[in-house]
């Protein structure tokens, strides 16, 4: 049995919560809100996973010193626009050498960087890790079968995450390409935006096969780019995460993407899903990315069209199918005749 403090109580956080005290780990549950936790301890219930009532052994508190003190494992489990702030505060209480897996999937759009790396900068000292995959809360939090890959530079920290996390219901595999599975991870909220643009919309499952082949394409493009590899885009984080997230309607950005197919503003969408629609975030960053590494990423391009520019997303939809032929895969070559 470990001791492990959970650093955020959102959904994912709490999901993570139960699932590793149903590991049989000595867990604590840490927001910055203390509205929240009093509301977890007097109903044992998260009011966005309904249903599922926390173990009573589960600690839960707003003392962050508390979450974190002599703990074998932190999990960084606040949204990504929070990552720097609740990793600068976490800084005076971290021990040398202590392991922290991020468990958020974003880019900062200021600097561009993936969450690991602001957690290795905020946090000097630490050893960072990510686990990442096609995991909704609300179905882990039930102990539906799941599947994610634990990514870290060093091979022990890797497995370190891999034995904490993985039990009969949560199978973990490990990888040495953090960028590669952040890289998925957080572009795919913005590919699943535009799947639920195109429901919005109307339109069927044609489209959004479409939007999930290329779209993976796109993300892989840029992360292999960027130094990720092709293998890990083929993976759990890459078009593992971007099926679940494009094609579930537990997923916030797709959700948020019906809502503006349907006609509303970007904003009202995130004020109607009421929860952070992490691709609205990292779909600026991404487009930046793009530019800085010359990769076409069509689909990410008419997505901040629509969601900053005020594009309608028909037109966008339109234009897309309407761009210049081309060879599906130009690396293979044609037969000589």
């Amino acid at each position: 049995m470990a001791k492990i403090g959970i650093i955020g109580a959102g959904s994912w956080g709490t999901a993570i919560s139960v699932l590793l005290h149903g590991n049989g780990h000595e867990v604590v549950l840490w927001s910055a809100l203390p509205q929240e936790i009093e509301e977890l301890r007097e109903k044992h219930e998260h009011r966005n996973l309904p249903g599922v009532i926390l173990p009573g052994d589960i600690v839960f508190t707003a003392d962050l010193r508390e979450a974190m003190a002599d703990k074998e494992m932190l999990v960084l489990a606040v949204p990504s626009v929070y990552t720097r702030k609740t990793a600068a505060s976490m800084r005076a209480y971290l021990k040398p050498g202590q392991l922290v897996v991020n468990v958020a999937k974003g880019i900062e759009e200021s600097t561009l960087m993936t969450l690991s790396e602001i957690i290795g900068q905020e946090l000097d000292g630490a050893v960072t890790a990510v686990l990442s995959g096609p995991s909704h809360a609300e179905e882990v939090s039930r102990g539906l079968p799941t599947t994610c890959v634990a990514a870290a530079h060093s091979r022990t920290a890797a497995q370190t995450v891999q034995n904490m996390f993985m039990g009969p219901a949560f199978r973990v595999y490990t990888s040495p390409d953090v960028l590669g599975v952040e890289l998925g991870g957080a572009l795919k909220n913005v590919i699943a935006l535009a799947a639920g643009i195109a429901d919005g919309l109307g339109y069927g499952d044609n489209t959004k096969a479409a939007l999930i082949t290329r779209g993976i394409h796109e993300i892989a493009r840029l992360g292999m780019a960027m130094g990720g590899k092709f293998e890990t885009f083929c993976g759990l984080s890459g078009i593992g995460d971007l099926i679940v997230t494009c094609a579930s309607m537990h997923s916030r950005n797709r959700r948020a993407g019906i809502l503006i197919g349907q006609g509303c503003t970007m904003q009202e969408a995130m004020d109607e899903v009421r929860m952070v629609v992490e691709g609205v975030y990292s779909a600026r960053a991404a487009l930046m990315l793009a530019d800085r590494y010359h990769v076409a990423m069509p689909i990410i391009e008419q997505v901040n069209q629509v969601l900053f520019e005020g594009k309608p997303a028909a037109d966008a939809v339109s234009e897309l199918m309407m761009r210049d032929k081309a060879v599906e895969a130009p690396a293979l070559p044609w037969p000589e005749v």
